[in-house]
């Protein structure tokens, strides 16, 4: 029986997606050859990655819009680097919420001046910051969705005249939001979309070409754009898995749907949280993160205990980051409510066991 995988990633797939995987594998569109030996500039591949990003740009309500979508490689630490090469023309303000929007910030110091409009590095990153003016005369205002490390999340995006980037890594396609707000969109793929391996990117073209550095070919946003993704030989099996598991979205009901589960399990382990005198809550409970609940157990002798349990209950992934220790229980899209409900299920059997 599979685990129920909390991991915070590479992240939980939806069994039928991991299934056409496993076949593709051994016989890809019924040519007697693998996906992995294929040539991503056949025709077989290049329909597969042509889908995957056409199915992003539609989840996110992007079509015919501007937008492009990439699937590129080196991850969101990559993309750190990219974002402030391809738009930091001389200086730009962050958001600090947490070790990546922290990573990012160093990142991007080697190419202009960076202003951090604001900080929640006080608190340990416990919360995120609401009162901060982004100045007008910035190249561009960069910030991060749902922190990972931390568990909080952003619930609303400023309204500013500057183009707008964000890392959506760990919580793309989760929730409902105005992406047209949005000028660049970066997710490595292992959260909510696929394997480790690929990294998603949904730019608005228009805001390219205003830097007057020169960009190394890879690192150059519009070189991906005029070659569709296939500048270089892309990460054939994560694209795959990726189009295969945006496709599993659009047929459930798309984005409005699955906001919808995410909140359901959400709702379900934060009131047991809250509830239960044996765990608490870390982050402030108004940036609670849908995707990362991260939580304590209020007696640190009773932790070899409950560890125990929810191992034995077939639980996977549920240690916290090795930054902060805790708990961290990650509910991606993929992840059934059902597998909440065994969380559940566990914390309350502790505390009947404790009494």
């Amino acid at each position: 029986m599979k685990k129920h995988n909390f991991s915070a990633g590479p992240c939980i797939l939806p069994d039928e997606v991991l299934k056409k995987a496993s076949e593709a594998i051994l016989n890809f569109n019924d040519d007697n050859l693998s996906l992995i030996e294929i040539s991503h500039r056949s025709e077989s591949f290049v329909n597969v990655i042509e889908k995957a990003r056409s199915l992003a740009l539609e989840l996110l309500g992007l079509e015919n819009k501007g937008y492009k979508a990439l699937f590129l490689q080196g991850g969101a630490s990559l993309e750190f680097l990219m974002v402030a090469y391809n738009l930091l023309n001389k200086k730009a303000a962050y958001l600090n919420t947490g070790t990546w929007s922290n990573k990012a910030i160093t990142e991007a110091k080697a190419f202009g001046e960076l202003i951090e409009v604001g900080s929640s590095k006080d608190k340990g990153f416990s919360y995120i910051p609401k009162e901060y003016n982004i100045p007008e005369d910035v190249d561009y205002f960069h910030c991060t969705s749902n922190n990972t490390v931390a568990g909080t999340q952003m619930k609303t995006f400023p309204e500013t005249n500057v183009p707008l980037v964000c890392d959506m890594s760990s919580d793309i396609f989760s929730r409902q939001l105005d992406f047209e707000k949005f000028d660049l969109i970066y997710a490595g793929a292992q959260k909510n979309m696929g394997p480790a391996g690929a990294t998603l990117v949904v730019i608005k073209e228009e805001i390219l070409g205003k830097v007057e550095r020169h960009i190394p070919s890879m690192l150059n946003y519009q070189v991906h754009i005029d070659k569709d993704s296939m500048f270089n030989t892309p990460s054939v099996f994560a694209v795959y898995v990726s189009m295969l598991t945006l496709q599993w979205l659009k047929d459930l009901g798309g984005i409005p749907f699955i906001e919808k589960v995410n909140a359901k399990k959400a709702d379900l382990l934060y009131s047991e949280i809250d509830r239960n005198p044996f765990f608490e809550g870390i982050v402030a409970k108004e940036d609670r993160s849908i995707m990362n609940a991260t939580f304590n157990i209020t007696d640190d002798s009773l932790k070899e205990a409950f560890d125990k349990m929810w191992k034995e209950a077939g639980i996977n992934g549920l240690n916290g980051h090795r930054s902060v220790g805790g708990y961290r229980a990650s509910m991606y899209n993929a992840l059934p409510l059902y597998s909440v409900q065994v969380l559940v299920d566990v914390m309350q059997e502790f505390e009947r066991n404790q009494k």
